[in-house]
Order: C-alpha cells, then structure tokens, then sequence
C-alpha cells in the first residue's frame, strides 16, 4: 500500500509509504498523482477527495512473450501465470542465429509450474518436456514484478540439471502480452460482405456481453491477428459457387504472403457459395506445406440477422482455428498429445448441431472462447504442431497405435456402422470404400447423415501390411451444417462412399502390395462412438510390365489430389494431368483407365474458374461432348464388373445426365435416366436404396 497527494501539483513529490524499491518509487514521484489516476480523475480529487488518499499498488502481469538478445541461440519464451485465465504453464522455442537468418531448433513446455511471487520479483521453476533428448531439463524464469508505471522487466532464464549443475542462461526481453502473432490477409468475393462484428449479447449465450471481431476472439485466447494487407476483391459472376480444386488454385496464385515452408501467416477467402450445399468453411491448402489457407461461404447467412452474424463469427473463428491444427471437438482423441472426447464442449471447435442437449442448449451456454485443452495448444504448443505451414493436420495422430484394431467399445447407439470394399485391388488403383449406417435399435434413432471421412464425423483407420496404423485424413476437410435425418423400419440404413487412398499426411496409403485392415468410427449426435468390424483388402502385385507402368503413372501426388479433387485445371497439377493423359494415350485398355477417364469427365463436365493477377476471374466453360464422352466409357466399365463401384456410378450417371440437359442433349439425357434406372433396377437393392435412385432420377426428369 502507499499513499500520494492528489492535490499537490503536478511535479511536486508524492507521499510513497510502501516496501518499494528506488526505481519504483522514482517511478511514482515522476508520474504523480496525474499519471495513477488520469487527468480528468485529478482535476477532480482536488476539488472532491481528502487530502491524503490510500489506493492499493497495482503492478505488470508477467505474463506473455520475450525474446532473448541477439546471440548464436535465440529464445523465444512465453510466460503464462497470471493475466486473463493463466494456464499456469511456461513454453519456448530455440533458434539458431547465422547472420540474418534464423533456423528453428526446438520447443520446450513446462506442466506444471512452481510459482513464487515475494515482494518484487516473480520466480516460476519446473521440470520442462523438450524436443530434444538433455540433461539439463530443470527451468528457473525470474522476472521483476514492476509497478504499472515502469516499463516491463526482462526474464532471465537459467537451465539446470537434475544435481543442480547450471546450464545455459538467457536474458529475454518483454515483447508483447500476445503469446503468438499471426499476420492474416483477406480476400472477398465482390458479392460477399465480410463479416465485421458481433454483438454477444444480441442473444442468449454463456458468457459476458461484448463485442468481438474475429481478431477479438483470439486476443482473448493470446494469440494477436495482425492485419496484411488490404482486402482485395475478386470479381465473379453472380451466384457462382466454388469447388475444391479452383480454392486451392486461388490460394496459390492470389495469397501474397503464402510459401511452401512454416511460417507465422494464413489466408481467408470471404466467398459466396461452395458447390455443394450446406458446406460452410473449409481449409483447403492440403497439399505441401499445410494448414495456411481457408474459406468461409456466406449464402446461407448472407442477411445481417444476430442469428448470422453469431454464425459468421463462429465459423470464421472455427476454420482459423484449423489452421492452428486445432481439431473438432468430437475427434479431440485423435490429436498428439491426446486428449479426451469431447461432444460436450462449449468451444469455437465444436459443432453446435452435435452438442448432446442440442443447438439451443449449446447456444445458450457458449461464451464465445476455446476451451482449455485448446487454450494451452494455442499458447504453448511445439512450434510445428501449431504454425501454420508446419507439421500436417494431425500429424502423430492416436490412431497409430495398433490398439485401434481391439474391440475397444462396448456399442449401445442404437446403430451400426459398417465398411465395404472390394476385396481386392489392383497396384496402383484407387482404394474406394463404402461406409453404410444401420439401425439395430428398431424404435429408431435420429441421426446425422455426414458418411464421408471429409466432413470429420466418420474416420477410418488403415493398418498397413507393416503393421504401421494411419488415421485417414482427406485432403480436404468441410465444415458442414449438419444435415439430420430418422432411420427407422422405413429407413433403416444410409450409405456414401469415399476415396481414401491418398492422405494429407502420408500421401498414398495404399502404395504397397499386400493386406491391409480397415476400421470406422461414425460420431453419433448424443456422443456415441460407432465403431466399425474390422475388414481386409488386399493390394495385388503387379503381373505384367504395363501394370506397373500405369500404377507409377497413378502413385504421384497430384494424380492423388487430382483424383480426390475429381479433376481440377490448376497449373499446380499439371503433371498429374499429363500422367493420366499419358495412361488414355498407350494404355487406353488397361483395368485402372477407367479412373483416368473418370477424373477427367468430371473435370470436363463443369467449368473452372481461375482467379487472374487483376482479381478478375478468367471462367473455362463446361466441355460437355468430352465429358459425356468419358463418363460413357466409365458407364461400360461398371456394367462389365470393371469400372467403379455403386455409389460412384450412380453418381457419374447422374453428373453425365446433367451435363446433357445442361447442354440441350435432351434425348441423351432421357436415355442415361433410363439406362441408370435399368442398371440399378437390376441390382435388385433394397426398397429404401431402390426409393433413393428413384427420387434422384425424378430430379433429374424435372430438369428436362
């Protein structure tokens, strides 16, 4: 406690009665009364308040980030024990200093710490996990507790061994209360209005009232948005809507600060429409370096209601939030280091639609913040789990643990889910599976109908014939408005299918012959987890020297992305393009073309658009005789038991009777209708799967 005279004047000395030392109480007698309590709140103490006034010594918080001088090993240190919601935790990481250039050594985190405040001076010790092996494990931080009115004190930062031998010493200055900062550069559709603000308060939530911009809501986590750039604006034509592969050629021609290495920068595109409906953000930079580029669609909250502008702020917060390689709420166990599941968690990273007491209730209780487990990620992960460019999305994923194949769960949901794959597959050929959901419970169950690995609420986990076990992640993950729906005895069942042969993380999965083990998890809407029976594949060896030319020719990583994408135009993929067009020119008869020919008619069915360096969009149109073309040829495959599966040649009649309609061929249109309706009539389906084709097909009619 001390004591000042608000009405001496402005310079003269202050009475100081406090355990202060020199500098601190020179601090006070320079400032005065003036300084403490603001100019307006003097002018008034001299009229209103006692001549002798006893106001508590507010001192610094310590915590945030400092940065060793300029020696050959720099440290970065982040300091977390007091301030808002402390964590109570320390972290840092190492560089190596040669001339201008800095290279990334090594992180370190200390969980928990020993904090000692007496007098003036913070000690913080602990026992820190590190990147590297070392004997010198052992952290003391020391940093002055100053009073608000002196600058912030430097850290010193002393390494000890398990005897007490000291090791290295640094003296870190204070840099920033923001424990990271990222530079964020923006880009917008010309018919999107980016989202400025919430009002939290607008409706009923689970937190203070307060107005939060994106940028907001990571201060509140500590981690500083700083704005690059203007936001530049793409011209499009109206209602145009966006696919995988044209956001992906966006990013790399038009985010100007993007690079092919980890760095402390991410680029979001304000956009219209995706191609599919109900896909609200996704992180499409899935190739190379990662996590550095997204998209938030505006279409279905286009109009400024609170109930949008909460949802823009919530999506906008969630998909950054990805590129921190922070995952779903409900798929929190497949991170490292692991953590528990977590349907229930009022954060950013959770769905509203899957919270088990539903979206009001999720609404209600919100306060617009991460939870912990994310909070101490987004303050003190190792650097290359967190920046962006760095370890891929999910690297070290749980599932690598062969455990993954036990029968882990006892299953009471009421469903069940189940993989189907060929059993067998060629080398090289493309890895489809097909994810069906069943209901055992016969009063029936709601459920989500999100089948596909890319939206996160089914995963599949791979054993390999080594033994090594992967968590399959798409190249590409969307965020979706969760569609619900009711199995019952009417509907006992839903089914999609997927490519997962080419990983984000391990780029082919199927790049060798032999057995491989398959399992699902589907994430049910009340926190049920819907594990899949473990089913086998196998990859054969190649027989002849053409099947192992076509296999290289499909083993690249662009003919991966090219055939997740479903073809794409980008110049970034070029060679994977030539690499099919090569398997159509000399081995036009070989099994695995027909996947070529797939790719391709996709791509050729729907126009691409490219962004050009004025932001104006440059639109390649629909090719709709070369698209029929290949998908014809895809068609005769299947018929024949050598082309694709059930699921995917439904969907390739379909996109080939709309690129016929599309293109005035009304009489082709009618006779791909009629001959999808006849293949699949004699598939001899279910009645529900039967009705399905059947209502799709009506679509299609309606068209006509």
């Amino acid at each position: 406690m001390f004591q000042i005279d608000p009405c001496a004047p402005n310079g003269q000395p202050v009475t100081v009665a406090a355990d202060l030392t020199s500098g601190e109480v020179a601090a006070v007698q320079q400032y005065g009364a003036i300084a403490l309590l603001g100019v307006a709140e003097a002018e008034t103490a001299e009229a209103d308040v006692p001549h002798r006034l006893s106001i508590p010594l507010a001192r610094r918080w310590v915590s945030g980030r400092y940065r060793s001088g300029a020696d050959a090993y720099q440290m970065e240190l982040r300091v977390d024990v007091d301030g808002r919601h402390p964590l109570l935790r320390l972290s840092g990481d190492y560089f190596q200093a040669t001339g201008d250039t800095l290279t990334y050594l090594g992180s370190w985190v200390v969980d928990p710490v020993v904090l000692n405040v007496a007098g003036s001076v913070v000690t913080i010790t602990g026992e820190a996990q590190t990147t590297w092996s070392t004997s010198f494990n052992r952290i003391k931080v020391t940093i002055p507790h100053r009073i608000i009115f002196m600058p912030p004190a430097a850290a010193t930062v002393e390494w000890f061994d398990s005897a007490g031998q000291r090791g290295n010493t640094h003296l870190c200055s204070y840099e920033s209360a923001y424990f990271r900062r990222i530079d964020f550069e923006q880009d917008r559709e010309q018919s999107v209005k980016p989202f400025v603000s919430y009002d939290t308060g607008s409706l009923p939530s689970g937190g203070p009232a307060r107005n939060l911009t994106v940028a907001e809501a990571y201060a509140e986590a500590g981690v500083e948005m700083r704005t690059a750039g203007v936001c530049n604006v793409v011209h499009t034509a109206s209602g145009s809507s966006w696919s995988d592969a044209e956001l992906h050629n966006a990013m790399v021609a038009h985010f100007s600060l993007w690079a092919d290495a980890p760095q402390w920068k991410v680029w979001m595109l304000h956009a219209y429409a995706y191609e599919s409906p109900g896909v609200l953000g996704i992180m499409f930079d899935q190739r190379g370096q990662q996590r550095q580029g997204m998209a938030v669609f505006y279409k279905s909250m286009i109009d400024a209601t609170p109930e949008n502008q909460r949802a823009l702020l919530f999506a906008l917060v969630h998909e950054l939030g990805h590129s921190f390689n922070l995952f779903h709420s409900f798929q929190k166990q497949y991170t490292m280091p692991s953590s528990s599941y977590r349907p229930n968690a009022l954060s950013y990273m959770n769905y509203p639609h899957l919270f088990p007491a539903g979206p009001a209730a999720f609404w209600n209780a919100f306060p617009f913040t991460f939870d912990d487990l994310e909070l101490i990620h987004l303050r003190h992960a190792y650097r290359n789990n967190i920046i962006m460019g760095g370890n891929p999305v999910g690297a070290g994923a749980a599932l690598t643990d062969p455990a993954a194949f036990d029968d882990l769960i006892e299953n009471n949901s009421g469903l069940s889910l189940m993989l189907e794959a060929a059993p067998s597959f060629g080398y090289g050929e493309p890895v489809v599976v097909e994810a069906k959901l069943y209901l055992i419970d016969q009063r029936g169950k709601q459920i989500h109908t999100e089948l596909h690995p890319k939206t996160g609420l089914v995963q599949i986990a791979v054993q390999k014939p080594s033994g090594e076990v992967v968590a399959y992640r798409p190249l590409m993950e969307h965020c979706v408005a969760v569609e619900m729906d009711t199995l019952d005895q009417s509907k006992p069942s839903i089914y999609d299918s997927a490519y997962i042969g080419y990983d984000q993380e391990k780029g082919h999965i199927f790049d060798r012959p032999g057995l491989y083990r398959l399992r699902g998890v589907y994430y049910a809407l009340d926190g049920s987890i819907v594990p899949s029976p473990v089913i086998s594949l196998r990859v054969r060896d190649p027989l002849t020297p053409a099947d192992e030319e076509v296999a290289e020719l499909f083993l690249g990583d662009e003919q991966g992305a090219l055939i997740f994408l479903l073809g794409s135009d980008s110049e970034s993929l070029k060679r994977g393009n030539e690499a099919f067009d090569l398997v159509l020119d000399k081995h036009a008869d070989h099994e695995l073309a027909v996947y070529a020919r797939l790719v391709k008619g996709f791509n050729a069915a729907r126009e691409f658009k490219a962004v050009t360096p004025d932001l104006k969009v440059r639109v390649r149109e629909p090719q709709p005789e070369a698209a029929v073309a290949l998908l014809s040829s895809v068609v005769d495959a299947s018929k024949a038991q050598q082309g694709v599966d059930n699921i995917t040649l439904n969907m390739t009649m379909q996109r080939m009777a709309l690129t016929q309609i599309e293109a005035g061929d009304k009489k082709g249109a009618r006779a791909t209708i009629n001959e999808m309706w006849s293949i699949f009539r004699a598939k001899k389906l279910r009645p529900h799967v039967e009705a399905l084709i059947k209502r799709q097909l009506e679509v299609l009619r309606a068209k006509l």
